[in-house]
């Protein structure tokens, strides 16, 4: 679980100017709980520790520097095809892995969950307050129909394409780029964690 090195006092600003209620602790040593989407966050005397299945619905709005450039990996994966499915995402700036997230979606097709993979990259990147980011897969049927380069047939998948552009232009500046799998490596392990834990 992430441990947040910012006075709780200062966090709790940021997350009632972002509309998350603050509650009291629940023991003597917690100062104040807050909750928003599946991420919960404790304050300590020193320190704010998140939890959750999906920490980065209160990170983001913790974080303290907005804007910025990241890197943003995605993989999904199925196992069946239809079948099995999960995503998982990383978010890299300068200073290392600022995030990222493994998850089951239950069963689709290989091509599904890549796509869900990259929107939920996506929205992890918007929450975090990045400007530019450069989103790397190694699906390189994805990332060419994002691109434009193929035509995208399959109707649920020219919706998922669409959605993505509509993320991809809420950023000043964006690249999508084809990477081999060993490039693509920490985002597709949380997909097959996640499939494993399933």
């Amino acid at each position: 679980m992430p441990s947040v090195n910012l006075d709780p006092d200062v966090a709790r600003e940021r997350l009632e100017a972002a509309g998350v209620e603050v509650e009291p602790g629940n023991t003597d040593h917690e100062r104040w709980r807050a909750e928003r989407g599946d991420a919960n966050a404790v304050a300590y005397d020193d320190t704010v520790v998140v939890q959750g299945s999906r920490p980065t619905d209160l990170l983001a709005v913790l974080r303290e520097d907005r804007g910025g450039r990241a890197h943003v990996y995605f993989d999904g994966a199925s196992r069946g095809n239809p079948g099995p499915a999960a995503v998982g995402w990383v978010l890299v700036t300068s200073d290392g892995i600022v995030a990222e997230g493994g998850e089951r979606i239950g069963e689709t097709t290989n091509n599904r969950a890549e796509y869900e993979a990259l929107e939920r990259a996506l929205e992890a990147a918007r929450e975090y307050g990045f400007d530019e980011i450069d989103v790397r897969g190694d699906a390189q049927l994805i990332v060419r129909q994002v691109r434009g380069e193929y035509d995208t047939n399959n109707p649920e998948l020219r919706e998922r394409r669409v959605r993505v552009r509509e993320l991809l232009e809420t950023f000043d500046r964006w690249s999508i780029e084809h990477v081999p799998r060993a490039v693509n490596d920490r985002a597709d392990s949380l997909a097959n964690e996640a499939l494993d834990d399933g």
